[in-house]
């Protein structure tokens, strides 16, 4: 298959509470945020609503590669994470083909979202600039009761406008944007069981 089939794939770490924020909070809100500022709502493609019996690696790989933007959810798990690395170096990658991302046009095809730490990132971890998530970081349900969930909402509807504007600049697909291969292998091996 060729062209666009998302336009945002959201790339995160699963270790932490920001898999949790994220299918809480971030995901849902970012839709109907979407939905307020372009018609037809972008698409948003997030692992967890994969079909089943699929194989996972090559599907995460074929999302990506048929994505727009990427948006990545920054934490100190992100960049230990290789499938993660995996997905950042193959957008960087296609920043590169592309010519985009560098001193003459600054703007590229990755979105950072800061979820949590930062001190502890690789320095290529902190060469963009990414929107400050970092007070928002509650992934509990009872969060949306709060009147902070207010101040998240036009946190997340400030990042869909953003989305929006990039979505406009996307250069058309190309078949040949390079893919950084998934870790070898992509699971760690089982840890054996001790013998009584």
């Amino acid at each position: 298959m060729s062209g666009y089939k998302f336009d945002l794939f959201i790339s995160y770490a699963r270790r932490g509470s920001v898999q949790k924020w994220l299918l809480n909070h971030f995901h849902q809100k970012l839709l109907e945020c979407l939905a307020d500022q372009l018609a037809p709502t972008p698409t948003v493609y997030v692992d967890r609503t994969m079909s089943r019996a699929v194989h996972w690696p090559s599907s995460l790989q074929h999302a990506l590669r048929h994505s727009k933007i990427m948006i990545q959810l920054l934490t100190p798990h992100y960049f230990q994470s290789r499938w993660c690395r995996a997905e950042w170096y193959s957008m960087l990658e296609r920043e590169k083909v592309l010519g985009i991302a560098n001193p003459g046009q600054p703007m590229g095809l990755i979105y950072p979202i800061l979820y949590s730490d930062s001190d502890n990132f690789p320095p290529e971890g902190k060469e963009r600039s990414w929107q400050n998530f970092k007070e928002f970081a509650n992934p509990d349900p009872p969060y949306q009761e709060t009147r902070e969930f207010i101040h998240f909402h036009r946190e997340v509807n400030r990042v869909a406008a953003d989305l929006v504007e990039l979505l406009h600049q996307v250069p058309p697909w190309r078949d040949d944007w390079p893919d950084v291969d998934p870790p070898d292998p992509v699971l760690p091996p089982p840890v054996p069981l001790p013998r009584f």
